[in-house]
């Protein structure tokens, strides 16, 4: 099902504005190598408009038809590439090997610390220069002084795994430079030490906003906020069925649901995560109805977006899932600064950090809001357009 080739991974650029560029990945197979591929697609910002997956467990050939978000920055494609084809196996290794965990030593953590003097949309200029030069954000802990400045520490992960270098360190400053000038007042970068472990997990939630971040179901409320961002008068849910009847090797799921920014990532990231495999046809009735009710949620709610009082401020909580493999949804940090920015609402401070409920592991975003900031976040009205244009941002409606 296809030969080995050097070029793991083509990228054929459109011919003319607006026309989809297609990329093509042809090696060997692994587990969860479509959800991976989908990831870095995701996170470079690019919108998958048509796919064609094709695997008999030993070898697959995937092409996808992909258009830049009207959010994203310029697309770096020599570095998609290469990314992308640090995902494929070697034509050498085999079947076995490739469905090992991998045991390759994890990234390093670096520590970016800011002082400078708060502006609006401060914060996702920073956000944006790291998503620009390929930056994974792990953890972020934004605090502003009541003197108007602020206090980042960004945590970040090297995708290029070149920060160890004086030429992408001098890279990176010069960065911050052009876009923060005078308003910095200071900038380090070191190696994170055990500063990272303190601030892993997310500060504690409410029982009342944990049940809503986490529950299985959108409440009315919620559903109410949905139907209004995808411009829909009648929310339609996500349907989902199991059919054996089309291939005597093979089954056919079915996935009927609104279009979403991520849509091939939180299909595939699901069956990865519910361990589906080339193989035997997925026969077992209780565990059809188990992969169906998953996607089901995922593909109607993959992302949980609510705003909240704490104490007398007002707290926008963003959620989503975590891989099994530890990996976080991408740009979702970079998509509500934007939102907000856009909304012309200052963030008084943020956090990153993981949660546990329901058996799962969740990645959540805390934003603080600034009362000062022309929106009168106590009225229901100024609070479901906060929610409504983060969520349309997070969806790509």
């Amino acid at each position: 099902m296809g030969v080995p080739s050097d070029d793991a991974v083509l990228i054929q650029k459109g011919k003319k504005p607006g026309e989809p560029h297609v990329i093509t990945v042809n090696c060997p197979d692994k587990h969860g190598l479509g959800c991976d591929i989908c990831h870095i697609i995701l996170e470079f910002g690019l919108y998958i408009t048509k796919g064609d997956v094709s695997t008999d467990g030993i070898w697959c050939f995937i092409v996808f038809w992909v258009v830049p978000h009207s959010s994203s920055p310029s697309i770096r494609w020599l570095s998609l590439k290469n990314r992308l084809q640090s995902l494929c196996p070697s034509c050498s290794v085999t079947l076995f090997l490739n469905d090992q965990p991998s045991n390759s030593a994890a990234s390093p953590v670096y520590l970016l610390k800011f002082f400078c003097l708060d502006r609006k949309g401060f914060l996702h200029d920073v956000t944006k220069v790291l998503t620009e030069l390929e930056f994974a954000i792990q953890k972020v802990k934004v605090t502003t002084t009541p003197d108007g400045r602020v206090l980042d520490l960004f945590f970040i992960i090297d995708n290029m795994e070149l920060l160890h270098t004086k030429e992408r360190q001098n890279d990176l400053y010069k960065q911050f430079d052009a876009v923060l000038g005078e308003s910095c007042i200071s900038c380090e970068l070191k190696l994170a030490g055990p500063e990272y472990e303190c601030h892993h997990a997310i500060s504690s939630l409410s029982p009342a906003v944990a049940e809503e971040l986490f529950r299985f179901e959108l409440s009315d409320k919620e559903t109410r906020l949905q139907a209004l961002s995808s411009d829909m008068t009648q929310l339609k849910k996500a349907n989902v069925t199991v059919d054996n009847s089309l291939s005597p090797a093979h089954t056919l799921l079915q996935i009927h649901c609104v279009d979403h920014k991520g849509l091939f990532y939180d299909i595939l990231r699901t069956l990865k995560d519910c361990n589906i495999k080339e193989g035997r046809k997925f026969v077992d009735p209780e565990k059809q109805n188990g992969l169906c009710s998953c996607l089901k949620v995922e593909m109607h709610h993959p992302l949980r977006v609510v705003i909240a009082n704490r104490g007398p401020d007002t707290e926008l909580l963003v959620a989503n899932p975590v891989e099994l493999s530890g990996k976080g949804r991408p740009r979702v940090f970079y998509d509500v600064t934007l939102a907000l920015k856009a909304l012309g609402i200052c963030i008084f401070s943020a956090e990153i950090g993981r949660y546990s409920s329901s058996d799962r592991e969740w990645e959540v975003y805390k934003f603080l809001l600034d009362e000062n900031c022309g929106f009168q976040l106590s009225s229901t009205s100024a609070r479901n357009q906060i929610v409504d244009r983060v969520r349309r941002m997070l969806m790509g409606w």
